[in-house]
């Protein structure tokens, strides 16, 4: 069952890359005409919607047969967890798409849902137990609900890059330019991640240290990329590796703090490589393929993603979290890095809601903050997941 599962994951990753190629000659490519040579409408869009429902069905089945095969919900690791993130994303898209048939919102949409998957496909898939802190049905709960609310969200922050990109003037060098290419190499650094992690994989590379951890007991850890920085007072045991550069303090995740190092680094260099390639911002690349979309309509968009995954996200990562944290912990709030970084996201989107509402914040504002609560929703994601140990800490 487990390898059914992973295997219908793997059809819903190249049925995502049909529909992404869909969207994009949906946006980038020629109309259809009828026999009378009148434009009927651009069908590729509409196979791109087919082929993102299907891969979602398929994304479906791959969650219920990993359920069997794990005999609880599936979304109590990084990769279960990334995964029905992604997979929320694409709920999501389907139902906004459903009501604006914006195509150009499919070709951003849709590569940021591979990414995701593709992000989870590097963790560790095997099938474990629940820890007895996780055997709960709060877990269906809380975790599927908050993963839900960030999925919609995400989709306003494919929306709000849309209207930047579509609006900004990259011939000039200015503050707002600078910051839109900064999340294009961040983005970036993203794919990075996924082909430095592969590359490493593929040619079975493993370094072995002991070291000491924050409690100040001796284990063992081991890195998956070569050891820019070492753990805890940590002894090499593996010969004819990369010694460390640097050793991390015993409160750090140190190999997955190395694997951030190693994709910001690889990031700027892939980046660097682009813009000797096209000789001008990434976002300047883009523009052109959306000179036909209208700023407003994806405005819209943005606003009505973060109006719905809002209240969802309340949901799951404020209330029913304190309700979970009271029953397992005696306390609903303990100020652990995980429920900080839910409080910043929630407060965050409630302003943003506020000033969209009461202060007329449309355009290009309500853009900017669409794009930053989707950063502070992967800092949550890979940064306070990865990086940071606390009670709710993948790592």
């Amino acid at each position: 069952m487990a390898e059914i599962s992973e295997n219908l994951l793997l059809i819903t990753f190249f049925l995502y890359l049909i529909s992404t190629i869909c969207f994009a000659v949906s946006v980038t490519g020629r109309k259809w005409r009828d026999k009378q040579g009148d434009i009927t409408g651009n069908r590729w869009g509409t196979f791109g919607y087919i082929f993102t429902i299907a891969g979602f069905g398929f994304s479906l089945g791959y969650f219920i047969t990993r359920w069997i095969a794990a005999e609880h919900v599936p979304v109590s690791n990084m990769f279960e967890y990334t995964t029905f993130l992604g997979m929320a994303l694409s709920f999501a898209f389907i139902i906004l798409y459903g009501i604006y048939k914006t195509n150009v919102l499919g070709m951003f949409t849709m590569p940021i849902v591979m990414l995701i998957i593709a992000f989870a496909s590097v963790f560790p898939s095997e099938l474990e137990p629940l820890i007895p802190a996780l055997q709960s049905n709060w877990l269906k709960i809380h975790v599927t609900t908050t993963a839900l609310g960030q999925g919609i969200l995400s989709v306003g922050f494919a929306a709000g890059l849309i209207y930047l990109v579509r609006t900004l003037d990259f011939t000039k060098r200015n503050k707002k330019v600078f910051w839109l290419e900064f999340i294009m190499y961040t983005l970036v650094s993203l794919v990075s991640f996924i082909i430095i992690r592969y590359a490493f994989k593929l040619l079975q590379y493993q370094a072995e240290f002991e070291y000491v951890n924050e409690a100040g007991d001796t284990a063992e850890m081991v890195y998956n990329l070569p050891a820019l920085l070492g753990p805890h007072q940590g002894k090499l045991l593996t010969s004819g590796v990369m010694e460390p550069i640097l050793m991390m303090p015993a409160w750090l995740r140190s190999d997955d703090a190395n694997t951030v190092v190693w994709s910001l680094g690889t990031g700027l260099l892939f980046y660097f490589i682009l813009r000797l390639i096209f000789r001008k911002p990434l976002g300047g690349v883009i523009q052109p393929l959306l000179k036909g979309i209208n700023p407003d309509t994806v405005d819209e968009v943005s606003y009505r993603a973060i109006a719905i995954g809002f209240p969802v996200f309340t949901l799951g990562g404020i209330i029913f979290a304190m309700i979970w944290a009271q029953i397992a912990w005696t306390r609903f709030w303990g100020w652990d890095p995980k429920e900080v970084w839910a409080l910043i996201t929630f407060l965050f989107y409630a302003a943003y809601l506020h000033l969209r509402l009461s202060r007329g914040w449309h355009g290009e504002p309500s853009a900017w903050l669409c794009v930053i609560g989707f950063v502070i929703i992967m800092f949550n994601l890979i940064f306070v997941n990865l990086v940071i140990a606390g009670l709710h800490s993948y790592a």
